[in-house]
């Protein structure tokens, strides 16, 4: 079976509540699809506004990232039961951004993918190599060991519904981008990781995602690849140019 294209934009630090509700009005129409499933994930602040404007359209709204517990002394934290509350269907979890400055390590991570999962969220979670550890050629090890460590615990069932992003750290803002082929071998990697971690209809299943410098030039030749099954987008997720990615 045809695994179905995600296209997530990741919004960053970016947007107030009455920019983000502009943004929405004006991507509603350019981001319409039906053989593709969009996604915008926003700053906490921006959630409740936007989940309000996509409404009867065909956008989905994620979070940037969450907490593992329900509730409790940890201020400034935002919960699953929030999110779900508020109407979120995805979370992004483990961007090389959250790992990188805020310290997020995969134990962590591991603690956050099992909440999303109870709470009836689906993650996104993101993996990658720096620069440094592809050109000692470490990229597959590294990213094997992320996913491993991220899925401690992880039902088969699960992973099936979930997103893997493939970021390479590298790529991400600085206007690098992977070549095909280099995001295709990295994100066949993965599944070749899941199905030796669980099997291979589930590995069938999950959709990969690659992220890092997407835009509507290059989506196409991306998303053509048998392993990439959509992208998570920064920068041109702000813009019109998101229309032209969905709708490659």
């Amino acid at each position: 079976m045809a695994r179905r294209k995600i296209v997530a934009g990741n919004w960053k630090m970016n947007m107030t509540p009455s920019e983000a509700v502009k943004l929405v009005e004006e991507l509603k129409p350019l981001v319409a699809s039906d053989t593709v499933d969009v996604v915008y994930c926003v700053p906490a602040i921006d959630i409740v506004p936007v989940v309000e404007a996509v409404k009867g359209s065909n956008v989905a709204v994620g979070a940037e990232n969450m907490y593992f517990e329900d509730k409790g002394a940890y201020t400034g934290e935002i919960s699953a039961p929030m999110l779900v509350d508020a109407g979120v269907k995805y979370v992004i979890l483990g961007h090389s951004e959250r790992r990188d400055y805020f310290k997020e390590d995969d134990v962590l991570l591991n603690k956050k993918v099992k909440k999303a999962f109870e709470a009836g969220l689906t993650p996104i979670l993101c993996c990658g190599e720096s620069l440094e550890q592809r050109e000692m050629g470490v990229t597959i090890d590294w990213i094997r060991l992320q996913i491993k460590s991220d899925l401690v615990g992880i039902t088969a069932e699960q992973v099936a519904s979930m997103v893997i992003a493939y970021e390479p750290i590298w790529a991400i803002g600085t206007g690098k981008t992977a070549t095909t082929e280099q995001a295709q071998e990295v994100c066949k990697g993965i599944r070749e990781c899941i199905a030796e971690m669980y099997d291979a209809a589930t590995a069938e299943s999950v959709r990969i995602q690659y992220g890092g410098s997407v835009n509507g030039a290059n989506a196409a030749e991306l998303f053509a690849q048998p392993d990439i099954d959509g992208g998570l987008v920064g920068g041109a997720s702000l813009k019109a140019d998101f229309g032209k990615i969905v709708n490659y």
